[in-house]
């Protein structure tokens, strides 16, 4: 628990880190990167390129101040970054580091605003959100019987283009068979090593297929350079790269984007997503398949266009299996010769009351472009979903939203 005296310093700081943050976030990076090259590795430099991470990194910081009276509320918020942590290999000896950089950047920004004692505060402060990393990230590796920064060589067995701009990778271990556990909606971490030899980049994937396959799948989108946006890096060397018979190196399974799925429960479970999206929540829709739940399950998912509709078989496969299954797919750009096929629906995903019918109780999950789960998120909520029955697969600025 937060001193008495560390207490009004930080709740009084929130308005200068609202200010000054992401110039504090900038001076951080640029500093810690400067001593220490080699965290390059460990952090996603083209989202630093683009200043994500630091934009996350300034809400971080005022979201903690702002509920430093209320640490329960952003409890969620740090199971979500030690999952995260754990897959990039975080370790206790990184955290020093962190805070030394941090403290320095925010006395750099703040001048004479930056007294001993807000110093002394931040610190203190620091460490106790520090702790419950830490812990957090120690359960998580423990739980999956590996250690910080560990990585498995895994061969792709095969490749399979989903569409133009998606490609699925068959992974199994050398010796064949599943890499390991997994639970539906988790994610493992990619290394790749950059053609220029500058580094060598981590990226999170989700597990794209159900968990009792002798393999793992993952479904990568190439992401092409847009305004403002350089070409991903690494989706592109995948892309361009990487064949069957290749090694890859992956970390085991994390994230908390996991829903629940007990065997003869009949609570139904809403999945919306758009775009590469699709990939968790296709986990979930065939290993319920694999279980042949009964459960009502309703699966929406739009694309921008014909050519960008994903798993169309497996959707066929899961109808099969589910007799509950209900599913709606969205399409902005469609054909003329999709236009009559059903459930196909040209346009945006549109939440109706008429969708929904007989999930108003249900647990709702979504996967897409941030834009994409904050308009679902406001319409389910506008017919009368419950925030609490809402999850997001989101890490970047908009998990902090109800926290600011």
């Amino acid at each position: 628990m937060l001193s008495e005296q560390s207490r009004p310093l930080i709740r009084a700081s929130v308005p200068v880190l609202r200010e000054h943050g992401p110039k504090i976030a900038r001076t951080f990076y640029a500093r810690m990167f400067e001593a220490h090259p080699e965290l390059k590795n460990v952090f996603n430099m083209g989202n630093q390129a683009i200043g994500t991470q630091q934009q996350v990194l300034s809400g971080a910081l005022v979201a903690y101040a702002a509920n430093i009276d209320n640490v329960e509320a952003i409890l969620p918020v740090v199971r979500r970054i030690a999952h995260k942590h754990a897959a990039v290999g975080v370790k206790p000896a990184h955290y020093p580091i962190v805070a030394r950089h941090l403290l320095s950047a925010i006395r750099e920004v703040l001048g004479v605003a930056a007294t001993t004692e807000l110093l002394a505060a931040w610190d203190e402060a620091y460490w106790l959100l520090a702790g419950e990393l830490i812990a957090a990230e120690a359960r998580l590796y423990d739980r999956a019987a590996s250690s910080a920064g560990a990585l498995q060589a895994c061969v792709v067995t095969r490749t399979t283009r989903e569409s133009a701009g998606v490609t699925s990778y068959y992974l199994e271990k050398l010796g064949g068979g599943s890499p390991g556990k997994f639970e539906p909606g988790q994610y493992v971490s990619v290394t790749v090593d950059l053609p220029d030899g500058s580094s060598r980049q981590l990226r999170q994937y989700s597990l794209s297929d159900a968990p009792h396959k002798p393999y793992w799948r993952l479904s990568v989108k190439r992401e092409d350079a847009l305004a403002g946006r350089p070409a991903g890096r690494v989706s592109s060397q995948l892309h361009g790269q990487v064949a069957a018979q290749q090694h890859m190196l992956v970390s085991p399974a994390y994230g908390d984007f996991t829903p629940l799925l007990a065997a003869g429960s009949d609570k139904p479970i809403a999945l919306l997503c758009a775009g590469i999206g699709i990939t968790p929540l296709l986990s979930v829709l065939n290993t319920l398949a694999h279980a042949g739940s009964s459960r009502p399950v309703l699966f929406a998912h739009a694309s921008q266009a014909d050519d960008q509709r994903l798993f169309t078989s497996e959707l066929r496969a899961a109808h099969a299996a589910l007799p509950g299954l209900r599913s709606r797919l969205f399409c902005e750009q469609l054909s003329a010769a999709h236009a009559e096929q059903r459930p196909i629906t040209r346009g945006r995903m549109l939440l109706t009351p008429e969708l929904l019918m007989g999930f108003e109780d249900a647990d709702f999950y979504l996967c897409g472009p941030e834009a994409f789960m904050r308009e679902q998120w406001r319409a389910l909520v506008a017919l009368g979903v419950s925030p609490l029955r809402i999850q997001r697969e989101v890490f970047g600025p908009s998990l902090l939203e109800h926290l600011g």
